[in-house]
């Protein structure tokens, strides 16, 4: 048929190239966000939440003034903390050496403001810090899994920690670099979830991008993560970590929108945002927190620029130097730590419980009859959850490569973040109460399995109800060891039998 025919050309004209040679235009970009919607059950869910926030604040509370001595590292923050409510600053003794920030003490300050200066006291703003990151970890696992169930599924888990438990019932910083670190996270993830609906909102947009108007929940984060650093410097690899991660979820938003070259409309609409939110925010909110040492005249290293004038820039006012040295000190402290400790642990011990810190084994206890009593307090992680943290981890790879799903992103950033980076000076002197900060990622790492074992919103009738039969009971069997463990946890009196059931390792004596 003449249809089919070949088209001419003039006798001079080269032919044109074949169909199957002719440079084709690019196919639109397939949808690549894989976060799930939020569940509609808005206040049930923040019901839920509180009341697992309230039975957990309760659980810490109780009994959580015995003993009422100071508790390992009990012996610096309290008294410093009682230092700040003095003098509005820690006093500098001459037989003391100050090496962290001091916003964690203001914190167990507040306690021994409304409670007096005892264990109580010291010790209560910790339970309260405890109970919030169950709280913060129920919202933020319900929005990275779309399920209000998988979110109290992971506060659970978190409550029924023994880890978590000890670490809410003594007065040292950790507890409050969680809360911290975890509240940054969870601003940052409503962010990014704001952002991309604007983005949709204006579609299309231009090929350079749009403007996308205040972003409050990233200053949050950024006010947070200045607080964590506050209490204690490892919070700063979370900042570092997370603001790349904020810029890259900009870049997956502009990418979906179509936009031609999304890396650089991502660094050209949120990069000078980030530097301000993350960057700058921070920088000030960690400045604020030494107000008290700024205007004290007897805090630690206060007045060093005015003893050595022959320093270098002379012209940086003498607080901000002294302040700068201070830093410096307090730098080559933590980075040369290598004093042995009977309790010290490398971070490859602490996903297997492989050397928990004992807090408390008072010596030569007897019931009526004269048998030994035991009233340990061991900081140890309840291990029917802690042995899955490794498989759970090597799940959550498989989720990232064949999924690229992004809660397990954020999940293994977290890891890195608060894991992986004290493998870099592994002759360090470390403990296990370190893992304070990322443990709740690891728990959401668990969360993660747990969903998958749930099955899909899809599945069969039957498939849901294997999958939530054996979620619940996996539940139960973390509370079951929980409780089990309580004793030795909470300090209560144990005959020595009764202990030794409880000690699975020798590394735990």
């Amino acid at each position: 048929m003449a249809v089919l025919a070949p088209e001419r050309t003039d006798a001079g004209d080269p032919p044109g190239p074949p169909p199957r040679a002719r440079r084709r235009l690019p196919l639109p970009r397939p949808r690549t966000d894989r976060t799930p919607p939020l569940p509609g059950d808005r206040l049930l869910s923040w019901l839920l939440a509180g009341v697992l926030g309230v039975l957990t604040l309760v659980s810490r509370l109780v009994g959580i003034g015995y003993p009422d001595t100071l508790l390992f590292d009990e012996a610096y923050y309290p008294p410093e903390a009682h230092d700040l409510l003095t003098w509005g600053h820690e006093y500098n003794r001459g037989y003391t050496f100050i090496v962290h920030p001091p916003l964690g003490k203001w914190l167990i300050a507040a306690g021994e403001q409304l409670f007096g200066y005892d264990s109580f006291g010291w010790r209560f703003p910790s339970a309260v810090a405890g109970a919030i990151s169950v709280v913060v970890l129920v919202r933020l696992a319900r929005r990275l899994t779309g399920s209000t169930l998988l979110g109290v599924v992971a506060g659970l888990l978190l409550a029924f920690d023994g880890f978590q438990f000890t670490v809410s019932r003594i007065g040292l910083l950790d507890v409050f670099l969680q809360v911290l670190v975890l509240g940054a996270v969870a601003c940052l993830v409503v962010d990014r979830d704001r952002v991309r609906a604007r983005v949709r909102a204006s579609l299309p947009v231009p090929a350079t991008g749009s403007r996308l108007g205040p972003r409050g929940w990233r200053i949050a984060a950024g006010v947070l993560f200045g607080c964590a650093c506050s209490v204690k410097w490892s919070g700063l690899y979370f900042l570092a970590f997370f603001a790349v991660l904020s810029l890259f979820w900009d870049r997956a938003a502009w990418r979906e929108a179509g936009v031609p070259r999304p890396t650089a409309t991502a660094l050209r609409r949120g990069l000078p945002g980030a530097t301000w939110a993350l960057a700058a925010v921070p920088v000030l909110t960690y400045v604020a927190s030494f107000t008290g040492w700024f205007l004290g005249e007897t805090a630690q290293g206060r007045w060093w620029a005015q003893r050595n004038p022959e320093t270098a820039f002379p012209w940086v006012p003498g607080a901000l130097r002294s302040w700068w040295h201070m830093h410096v000190e307090w730098w080559d402290f933590h980075n040369g730590l290598s004093t042995p400790h009977p309790w010290e642990s490398g971070p490859w011990t602490w996903l297997v419980n492989g050397r928990p810190i004992l807090l408390w084994n008072p010596q030569g206890l007897t019931d009526g009859t004269g048998g030994q009593v035991i009233r340990y307090i061991l900081m140890v992680g309840t291990p029917t959850l802690w042995l899955a943290f490794a498989p759970a981890l090597l799940w959550l790879l498989w989720r990232i490569v064949a999924r690229r799903d992004p809660a397990a992103v954020l999940v293994a950033v977290a890891v890195a973040a608060g894991w992986g980076t004290w493998f870099l000076n592994p002759e360090r002197t470390m403990f296990a109460f370190y893992t304070a900060p990322v443990l709740p990622f690891f728990v959401l790492a668990v969360t993660l399995v747990l969903q998958d074992v749930l099955g899909r919103p899809g599945a069969t009738q039957w498939r849901r109800t294997v999958g939530l039969a054996s979620v619940s009971g996996y539940v139960a069997v973390v509370a079951g060891t929980f409780a089990f463990f309580y004793p030795v946890l909470a300090g209560r009196p144990l005959p020595h039998a009764e202990w030794l059931l409880r000690m699975w390792f020798p590394s735990w004596f």
